[in-house]
This record gives structure tokens, C-alpha cells and sequence, in this order.
């Protein structure tokens, strides 16, 4: 068996999967094109980077692949060839894996997650828009080592008419690789070309069987293959024959339930039909309603049906260490874009109408939460730009952080009166205010219900009053973000509608705010922490304003100086999230 670590792939590579000596060369189709993606390992920490650009990288790029897009098959060995005695795998080789199933299945969306690349292959809702056969590689994101080759086929398209067509041609006593042989030296395998007759291309047209040759073709090139099941689809004939051409490979075949998270399911009735061909072993795997535990499961059922399984186990090892430390970075960058938040501070004289710098600190503090969703999304590898089949649009995550109505969503409520309530929908501390001329001009003259003693003693001589964003903002920001994060990491990258992003298992939507009013407060708060209760980290914030950029404009100085108190932040709001949610 080959290794092909290499990224150059030649035209004339022997495929090195079982029974691959047994494949018939492929007709010309076109030049071979080769396209190489590689991911950056580099794992930097979190700096705030604008978006929109198809060369921003993400700061983490653990799930490393390579990608090859093969138009034309470069298997070369002779027909009549002896079947040599091979074990599926062989100890230290990469897993050939084909993944095979009927057209528009979602064969290509569930390798765009597995690839964590929302740019694989071509997504659409319509059939046969897979037409070649492409390649991608899953390497150690350590070592570069390649330990899964994925193969993404064409859609089988009328596996009913090729069954006929080989029970008409081909003699049942023949084992399964013999007749698919027979099929792949056929001229219905071959499809049509510049020196096809119009008599011939006529009766290819009629029966044209190109694309279910390319997909034997790479099944007999292949170690084993997972056919992908669109769940929603209720049992029917041509499942099954496609069923019974695959299992002629004789190689392990594990189905896959895609689109598993929709009402309309009906995997009962596919694991019925699938136990009555001796196929016990199946998996669920939602390419838009993603959970890690499910391609965890996916890759042990591969593993229980191989003969060497040492490159998977290494695959779920490094696959689980890269998935616990994307959830780390990615709280660091939630945690340092608080702690810029909650540093920032701004200066007015006693006199002057604190309007202006208000609505210029709550503009600041809308695009540094933009940056940092950006940088999750990144982080994630959805990169929000043009390239992509739709932008992925935030949508809820948008939502202006400084509207009240957002604060009551969030179950938060004012303790300090009218005046408090409408200082609270301006993200500003009102206590850091007090009861001075400037506080009424803010917030039309009223300036009740305030707590005036938060100045320091210098500042009341000088006449100066520091304004800061307050707790109950800080916390919504905080709760929206770790919402954010749960969603991106429940959301496939096959997924291309932008509600999609919204997880289902989020309460942060509900609306508490028609609730009872003899509630205790406590029952309504739905956020990471109450806001009277900030987190010691972002308590100390608010005393630091040159740990803020949005007060000092040294980005990366101000950086440094919270970087030690991020790390510490982000390790509550991972607690605080479970507490609160009971998920990541």
C-alpha cells in the first residue's frame, strides 16, 4: 500500500486501498487539477482583527487538511490482475475513506464539517453537483502526519437501472468484484468524448453510467467507505440497490444519517432496512446541526470495523485535545474583550453634557464586540467574506448591546430608580455620574434614585467625572458572547442559512420581561453572573484604564497589560457558562 504523506499527486499513483488492483483506468475527461489548502498551526493570542478580507486567517488552525481535487482517475492497473491477499488497513498507512451515497444527500456537507472548510467541494440544493471525484487529507496538526485520506464522490444518480443492466449482463455466479469489473470495462462506464460516434452517443445518453463509475471506481480504491443517508428521505427501492452494488466491493461500508436534527426523520425505518443487509454498525452525523460528540462517535464506528485502527484512535486524540483548546482560546478572546470594555473610561468636566462622549464610548464598544465575535468566527474557521456561499450574518448576535429592551431579554432590571433604568439603556455606570447638571442634560432632567459618592476626592475638587460602562451591560456583553460561542460551536459548515447559527439549545432569547412581578428578581436573570455580582477580574478593570485600548489606543500595550487577567477571566466564564447552561 502506497503512502501519499506527499502533497504532489502524480497522474499515475497506484491507489493503494483493498482490491484496488482490481479498478479499471478512468476514460481522460480533462487535465488534472490539483488544489493544496493547507491550515496555519500558529496559535497566537487574541488580537482584534477586521474582517472581510478572503486573507484573514484564523488564530487557530488545528484541524489541519489537504486538499486535492482529482478530475480524472489515474489507476492503471491490468483487468485480469491476480487478487493478492490484503487486510483492510495496513499498520501505519492513512485510511482511504469514499464517501458514497445517493445524489444529494449531503455527501459534500458533511466533509465540508468534518474539514472544518466551508469552502469544500460546491454545496447546492440540487442533484448531481458533485461531478468528480475530490480529495482531502486530515493530518496530525503536530506532526503533518496524513492519517485519514477522505474521498468525496459523485451522487449515485440510477443505481436501479445500473442493477438491471448488470443482472441482464453480467452472470450471478460471478463474485461481486468480477461484476463490477465487467461494468467498468462496459462502454456505459466510459461516458462520451470527441471521438464518440453520434449512433454511440445516443445509446450513452440512454444509458450513461459515468458518474456510478467513478464512484466504484474510487470504492475499489479505497479502504472503506460511509454511505451517507439523507434521513428525511423515507426507505426506498433504490437504496437498497444501491446498497447491494456497494456491499460487491467487499469492503466495510458504515452508514452515516445526515440531516439528522430535522422533524422529518425516519431513521427507524433505515436501520430496519439496513439490519436486513447485515449492516448493524451506523452513526449519526448533522453536517448543519453539528455536535462533537457525534463525530466522535463516527470515527469509533469506523474504528470497530477495521483490522488496524491505530490512525483513527490518533485522529480522536488529537481531534479531542484540538477541540478543548479551541474552547480555550476562545474564551481568552471573550474575556479580553470584556476586560477592554470594562477598563474603558472616559473624562467630563462637571459642566459639560456627557451626550456626546456617551454616544462616542457606546459606538467604541460596538465595534470592539464586533471584533471579537469576528475573531471567534475565525477561530471556528467561518470566515466572513464574498468567497463564501452566503456571509454568515450574526443577526441576534447584532442586536444594539445598548438597547433596553435587549437588557430585558436578558432578565435585567434596574435597583436604582428611573433615572438608573435610563442609564442603564445607555451602557453608562450612572453612579460614576451623579447628581449633577450634566446628568440631567443626559437623560432629560431626570435625576432621581442616583448614587453620587463614586468620585474621588481630587476629582471633586477638579471638577472631573469619569464615565465607565456598567455592570449590568458588562454582564449582558459577557452572556451574549459565551451565547455566541455555544452557537458556532454547534453549527456545521455546511450550514448557509444564517439562523442556522442560533442554537437550539439557548435560553438567552427568551423574553422574561412580562413576567410576575412578585417573582423574586433572581428567577428571571438569565445571564452568566447578576450584575451586581461582576467578576473580581473585571472589578479591577474598571480601576485600569490603560489596560484599555478604547482609552488609550495602544492596542497591543494595553494587551499585554490584561493579558494575565484574561487568562484568569476566561476560566470563570467556562465555569460560570456550565453553571448557568449546564453545555459549553
Amino acid at each position: 500500500m502506497n503512502n501519499d504523506n506527499h502533497n504532489n499527486q502524480s497522474q499515475n499513483q497506484k491507489p493503494a486501498g483493498l482490491f484496488s488492483d482490481m479498478a479499471f483506468d478512468a476514460p481522460p475527461e480533462s487535465e488534472t487539477e490539483t488544489h493544496i489548502k493547507q491550515s496555519d498551526s500558529d496559535a497566537s493570542s487574541y488580537a482584534p482583527k477586521p474582517m472581510g478580507s478572503q486573507n484573514d486567517q484564523p488564530y487557530n488552525q488545528r484541524l489541519e487538511k489537504k486538499v486535492t481535487t482529482t478530475h480524472a482517475s489515474s489507476i492503471t492497473d491490468e483487468a485480469n490482475q491476480t487478487i493478492s491477499a490484503k487486510k483492510t488497513t495496513v499498520y501505519g498507512e492513512p485510511l482511504k475513506l469514499a464517501v458514497v451515497g445517493h445524489t444529494n444527500t449531503g455527501k459534500t456537507s458533511i466533509l465540508r464539517t468534518l474539514l472544518r472548510d466551508v469552502y469544500f467541494g460546491e454545496v447546492k440544493n440540487e442533484a448531481a453537483t458533485t461531478r468528480h471525484v475530490e480529495q482531502a487529507q486530515l493530518t496530525d496538526s503536530q506532526t503533518g502526519e496524513v492519517l485519514v485520506t477522505l474521498y468525496d464522490t459523485p451522487g449515485l444518480e440510477d443505481a436501479s437501472g445500473l442493477m438491471d443492466w448488470l443482472e441482464d449482463n453480467t452472470a450471478s455466479r460471478r463474485d461481486g468484484i468480477d461484476r463490477l469489473q465487467q461494468f467498468l470495462a462496459a462502454d456505459i462506464a466510459q461516458g462520451s468524448d470527441s471521438s464518440t460516434s453520434k449512433h454511440q452517443l445516443q445509446d450513452l445518453q440512454k444509458y450513461d453510467y459515468s458518474q456510478e463509475a467513478k464512484v466504484i471506481r474510487q470504492l475499489l480504491a479505497s479502504d472503506m467507505a460511509i454511505y451517507v443517508v439523507d434521513a428525511r428521505e423515507p426507505v426506498l427501492g433504490k437504496y437498497k440497490d444501491e446498497l447491494a452494488i456497494l456491499s460487491w466491493a467487499t469492503i466495510p461500508v458504515m452508514p452515516v444519517f445526515n440531516f439528522t436534527d430535522s422533524q422529518d426523520a425516519n431513521i427507524d425505518d433505515w436501520q430496519t432496512m439496513l439490519a436486513r443487509r447485515n449492516l448493524h454498525i451506523s452513526t449519526r452525523f448533522d453536517s448543519v446541526a453539528f455536535e462533537f460528540e457525534d463525530e466522535m462517535h463516527l470515527w469509533q464506528n469506523l474504528a470497530t470495523m477495521l483490522t488496524h485502527a491505530e490512525m483513527l484512535e490518533h485522529l480522536m486524540v488529537r481531534r479531542t485535545e484540538n477541540w478543548a483548546q479551541l474552547y480555550d482560546e476562545a474564551n481568552i478572546i471573550v474575556a479580553d474583550f470584556l476586560l477592554n470594555v470594562a477598563a474603558f473610561v472616559r473624562e467630563v468636566s462637571d459642566d459639560d453634557d456627557p451626550m456626546p462622549v456617551l454616544k462616542e464610548m457606546q459606538e467604541a464598544v460596538r465595534q470592539s464586540e464586533r471584533a471579537m465575535q469576528h475573531s471567534l468566527l475565525n477561530l471556528y474557521k467561518f470566515y466572513d467574506n464574498a468567497v463564501a456561499v452566503t456571509s454568515l450574518e450574526l443577526q441576534a448576535y447584532q442586536q444594539d448591546p445598548f438597547d433596553p429592551e435587549l437588557l430585558k431579554s436578558y432578565g435585567i432590571r434596574t435597583t436604582s430608580g428611573a433615572a438608573a433604568g435610563a442609564l442603564l439603556g445607555l451602557g453608562i455606570d450612572a453612579a460614576a455620574l451623579g447628581t449633577t447638571l450634566g446628568l440631567g442634560a443626559a437623560i432629560g432632567g431626570i435625576a432621581g434614585g442616583l448614587l453620587s459618592n463614586t468620585s474621588s476626592i481630587a476629582d471633586k475638587i477638579t471638577g472631573v467625572k469619569r464615565l465607565y460602562i456598567d455592570p449590568a451591560t458588562l454582564t449582558l456583553l459577557a452572556t451574549r458572547s459565551m451565547d455566541l460561542l455555544t452557537a458556532i460551536r454547534h453549527r456545521g459548515h455546511a450550514a448557509t442559512d444564517a439562523t442556522q447559527l442560533l442554537y437550539k439549545g439557548e435560553i438567552s432569547g427568551v423574553d422574561t420581561s412580562a413576567t410576575d412581578d412578585n417573582k423574586d428578581e433572581e428567577d428571571n436573570v438569565i445571564t452568566l453572573w447578576p450584575t451586581h455580582k461582576l467578576p473580581s477580574e473585571l472589578k479591577k478593570a474598571r480601576g485600569k484604564p490603560q489596560w484599555s485600548s478604547l482609552s488609550s489606543g495602544k492596542s497591543e500595550q494595553a494587551q499585554l497589560l490584561r493579558a494575565d487577567m484574561a487568562w484568569s477571566l476566561s476560566s470563570k466564564l467556562q465555569t460560570h457558562k456550565l453553571q448557568t447552561y449546564g453545555h459549553d
